[in-house]
């Protein structure tokens, strides 16, 4: 498995090695050990999520607040994603700045998204079937959103407005200017 820092260095992407011939593939794609020392800091999944989505389907920017903060380790199992992880630390070098990574059941590629960034995804295939694992449970009084056309993320979904499909709630999220919570840069949320 390579780990790979991205533009921003707590977000990495995994690519794991494919051992292929004419009956198939093998991949690993979660060793605990290796992936904590790529990460700097243990991350004790608690959960896996799986969803399954049409081309077009945009689902987030989404986080939770702490004390339910939540680290996210997604994966494309069938189809195509373009994936993004927006940082929304405050006093953070790269506050406001966003990551993407293209995913998809091919390239078998993971992106780690730490806690204190909001993360979102858009199906650019036919179709797409999204797992990911998650680090803490759900809480919907912790359950916050980023506005996914917020001009200043200035984030290219790859796909026409007017192809672009989200839910009641994600076309009603906030600005990053908007934003009245959130993380701060200098804490530890692993701690």
């Amino acid at each position: 498995m390579k780990y790979i820092q991205q533009a921003i260095p707590d977000v990495i992407l995994l690519q794991p090695k494919i051992h292929g011939d004419e009956r198939g593939y093998f991949v690993e794609t979660f060793q605990q050990h290796s992936f904590e020392q790529a990460v700097g800091h243990p991350v004790h999944f608690c959960q896996d999520n799986e969803s399954r989505s049409s081309r077009g389907v945009l689902r987030g920017l989404h986080f939770q607040l702490p004390p339910f903060a939540q680290s996210k380790l997604v994966r494309v199992i069938e189809g195509t994603v373009l994936d993004i992880a927006v940082d929304i630390r405050t006093g953070s070098p790269t506050y406001g700045q966003h990551v993407s990574a293209m995913l998809s059941g091919e390239n078998k590629h993971q992106l780690f998204i730490p806690r204190g960034f909001a993360h979102g995804f858009v199906v650019l295939s036919d179709h797409a079937i999204f797992a990911y694992k998650v680090d803490n449970y759900y809480s919907p009084e912790c359950d916050r959103g980023l506005a996914f056309d917020d001009p200043t993320l200035a984030i290219d979904w790859q796909l026409p407005l007017e192809q672009l499909q989200l839910s009641a709630k994600d076309r009603q999220q906030p600005c990053l200017r908007q934003l009245d919570q959130g993380f701060d840069y200098a804490t530890n949320y692993y701690a």
